[in-house]
């Protein structure tokens, strides 16, 4: 433990509560992590804490322990509808960990009582166990939270029960703002008060979480927590030190088949699967079932609303399986004993990768991680060598392959739910591929598209505008008559007959508004559109750009255009932009 390990408890500078000393003890934490030596003592000295730590150093009981001792220390004892500590995180199994682990700790402490808010449950209940039991406590996910505040009608008035607040937590922080819970957050801080303790945690700094920080935070102190005996030039790396970071290359008919004789092979461990897409899990995750023998597996995304719970629950108590998932899974989330994160499709960003590797190789443990690339894409390890300081080493070739696709091809034609899963996934993970952060690397217009539905065992092309007007001489489709195949659900496919029956009687017309001839990663979002419409309005209502200003803008829009399709050289390109007429500022930003 000697590069985890920052001294014992009693060696903190100030002292810990003897039953938090006795539960440690109970829980075997002989020793903390350097994240926990750090932000203990600052938040149990009232200061405002910022920390960036790599993931699984042991964050949550760096804001477990200061919660329960700062609550000890209130002159006013709580009473049962008044809240002293507030955890907010950004996903219900974040969420439903750190509950846990709050309840082991406040089992010694019974005048406090915690209660956890997330979605997938009946808000109704929530807001009745709320009124019964109270809460000194809170632990929540930003939707539900913001929901509970508006809930005076039901007899919940948790703006008068924040007024006692202590301390605020923002673990995962940074993953709260790319998971678009801005608006949600500044209507949580608008109902807390300003004299508190606030801490905010994250694996990563960006921009948006600095603005957090000014925001929410009053003076912090900023920590970063680095590994201890690493050598200089890998101390800034951002994955545990205790982490064996892999990558394969293999071409996309090759991916699947890969993937199941490496989980064959290391059937006794515990495993993440991480796919980019919902539809990719769905498809894939029922293909590991049935190719997989004898192993659980279970498949978690962000649209299973009700079962996600379980499953996670179910999942960190088995000692080996398989967990099929997308990033939903990829941040703070801590199961025991996995041994290999696999990336079976690399994540959309670069700070996603580090924060999915992070799932194994916590607090000291050793852990494993492998991504699946394509030839193309093998520029990628240097990329995450440089930008993430997460550097990669070439697994041997993986042993004992088998074509395993055509099996997946014969559940297809066995049952329509599998063929229609197939075709989802195909057009969701081209979808995902075209909105890659770094598109330098993923290029749609690289993909052999042939070659990934082989890959994907689909049995036709699916009708998409990314594939119109093309050919695929490389693919061969199934002489089966898609259509005719059947769903194994009898009342889906009484459903199915109904309304193919009703198709034939009229003809469907065509969705308003489709933009046929684009192809749909690269069609506009509403938003874009909502600005275009906005930035013409403020025009026509008069602005402050002359009309010779706009002729002349219009002008040089032209000149970009034509240079860009090659109609002009750049040559004439600079000409023409020099000799035209100028406008009187060369910027909007003089006066």
């Amino acid at each position: 433990m000697a590069n985890t390990a920052d001294g014992t408890w009693d060696s903190l500078p100030v002292k810990l509560n003897e039953k938090i000393l006795e539960t440690l003890d109970e829980l075997k934490f002989t020793h903390m992590t350097p994240v926990q030596s750090a932000c203990i003592p600052l938040f149990m000295s009232n200061k405002d804490v910022a920390a960036e730590a790599v993931t699984g150093s042991g964050k949550t009981l760096a804001f477990v322990i200061p919660i329960i001792e700062l609550l000890l220390k209130r002159e006013e004892k709580l009473k049962k509808m008044q809240v002293g500590a507030l955890v907010v995180t950004p996903t219900r199994e974040l969420a439903l960990q750190i509950s846990e682990v709050m309840e082991q700790f406040i089992q010694k402490f019974p005048q406090f009582t915690q209660i956890l808010l997330i979605g997938g449950s009946n808000p109704i209940e929530d807001v009745e166990k709320f009124k019964d039991q109270g809460a000194n406590i809170v632990i929540a996910t930003p939707g539900r939270l913001e929901d509970m505040f508006r809930r005076k009608s039901d007899g919940l008035d948790l703006a008068s029960s924040v007024k006692s607040l202590d301390v605020l937590v923002l673990d995962e922080a940074d993953r709260l703002l790319d998971m678009g819970f801005e608006a949600s957050l500044n209507t949580i801080l608008s109902y807390l008060p300003k004299q508190r303790r606030t801490g905010l945690f994250s694996a990563t700094q960006t921009q948006e979480l600095e603005k957090l920080v000014r925001a929410g935070l009053r003076n912090p102190v900023r920590i970063t927590v680095k590994e201890k005996g690493l050598a200089a030039a890998a101390a800034t790396q951002k994955t545990p030190s205790r982490l064996s970071n892999y990558y394969t290359i293999c071409r996309s008919e090759d991916k699947f088949n890969n993937l199941v004789a490496f989980l064959r092979q290391h059937k006794h461990e515990k495993h993440l699967v991480f796919f980019s897409t919902c539809a990719c899990v769905e498809y894939y995750g029922r293909a590991l079932e049935v190719l997989v023998k004898k192993v659980t597996v279970h498949c978690i995304h962000g649209k299973m609303k009700n079962k996600r719970n379980s499953i996670f629950a179910d999942f960190r108590t088995l000692k080996s399986g398989i967990l099929v998932c997308t990033d939903v899974m990829a941040r703070g989330i801590d199961i025991p004993d996995v041994n290999w994160v696999l990336q079976y499709d690399p994540p959309s960003s670069a700070s996603a990768f580090v924060h999915r590797c992070g799932r194994t190789a916590r607090i000291g443990n050793y852990g494993n991680a492998l991504v699946f690339l394509l030839p193309m894409e093998e520029s990628y390890v240097n990329f995450l060598s440089i930008n993430q300081k997460c550097p990669l080493q070439k697994m041997n070739p993986i042993s004992d392959v088998v074509d395993v696709l055509p099996k997946v091809k014969a559940m297809a034609v066995a049952d329509r739910a599998m063929f229609d899963r197939g075709m989802r996934a195909f057009v969701s993970y081209v979808q995902a591929y075209a909105k890659h952060e770094c598109s330098l690397i993923f290029r749609v217009k690289d993909l052999d598209f042939a070659s990934l539905a082989r890959g994907f065992a689909l049995l036709r092309l699916p009708k998409m505008p990314e594939l119109r007007g093309k050919t695929f001489p490389d693919f061969t489709e199934m002489t089966v008559d898609t259509d005719t195949i059947r769903y194994k659900d009898k009342n889906r496919e009484k459903q199915r007959q109904k309304m193919l029956a009703e198709q034939k009687d009229k003809m469907i017309l065509p969705k308003k508004n489709f933009q046929k001839n684009k192809a749909w990663s690269k069609q506009k979002t509403k938003k874009e559109r909502r600005k275009k419409k906005d930035a013409k309005r403020k025009h026509d209502e008069g602005s402050d750009v002359e009309d010779e200003d706009m002729k002349e803008l219009l002008n040089d829009t032209r000149l970009l255009k034509k240079l860009k399709k090659g109609q002009i050289s750049e040559e004439d390109f600079e000409t023409q932009l020099t000799s035209g007429p100028k406008s009187k500022h060369k910027t909007g930003l003089l006066p």
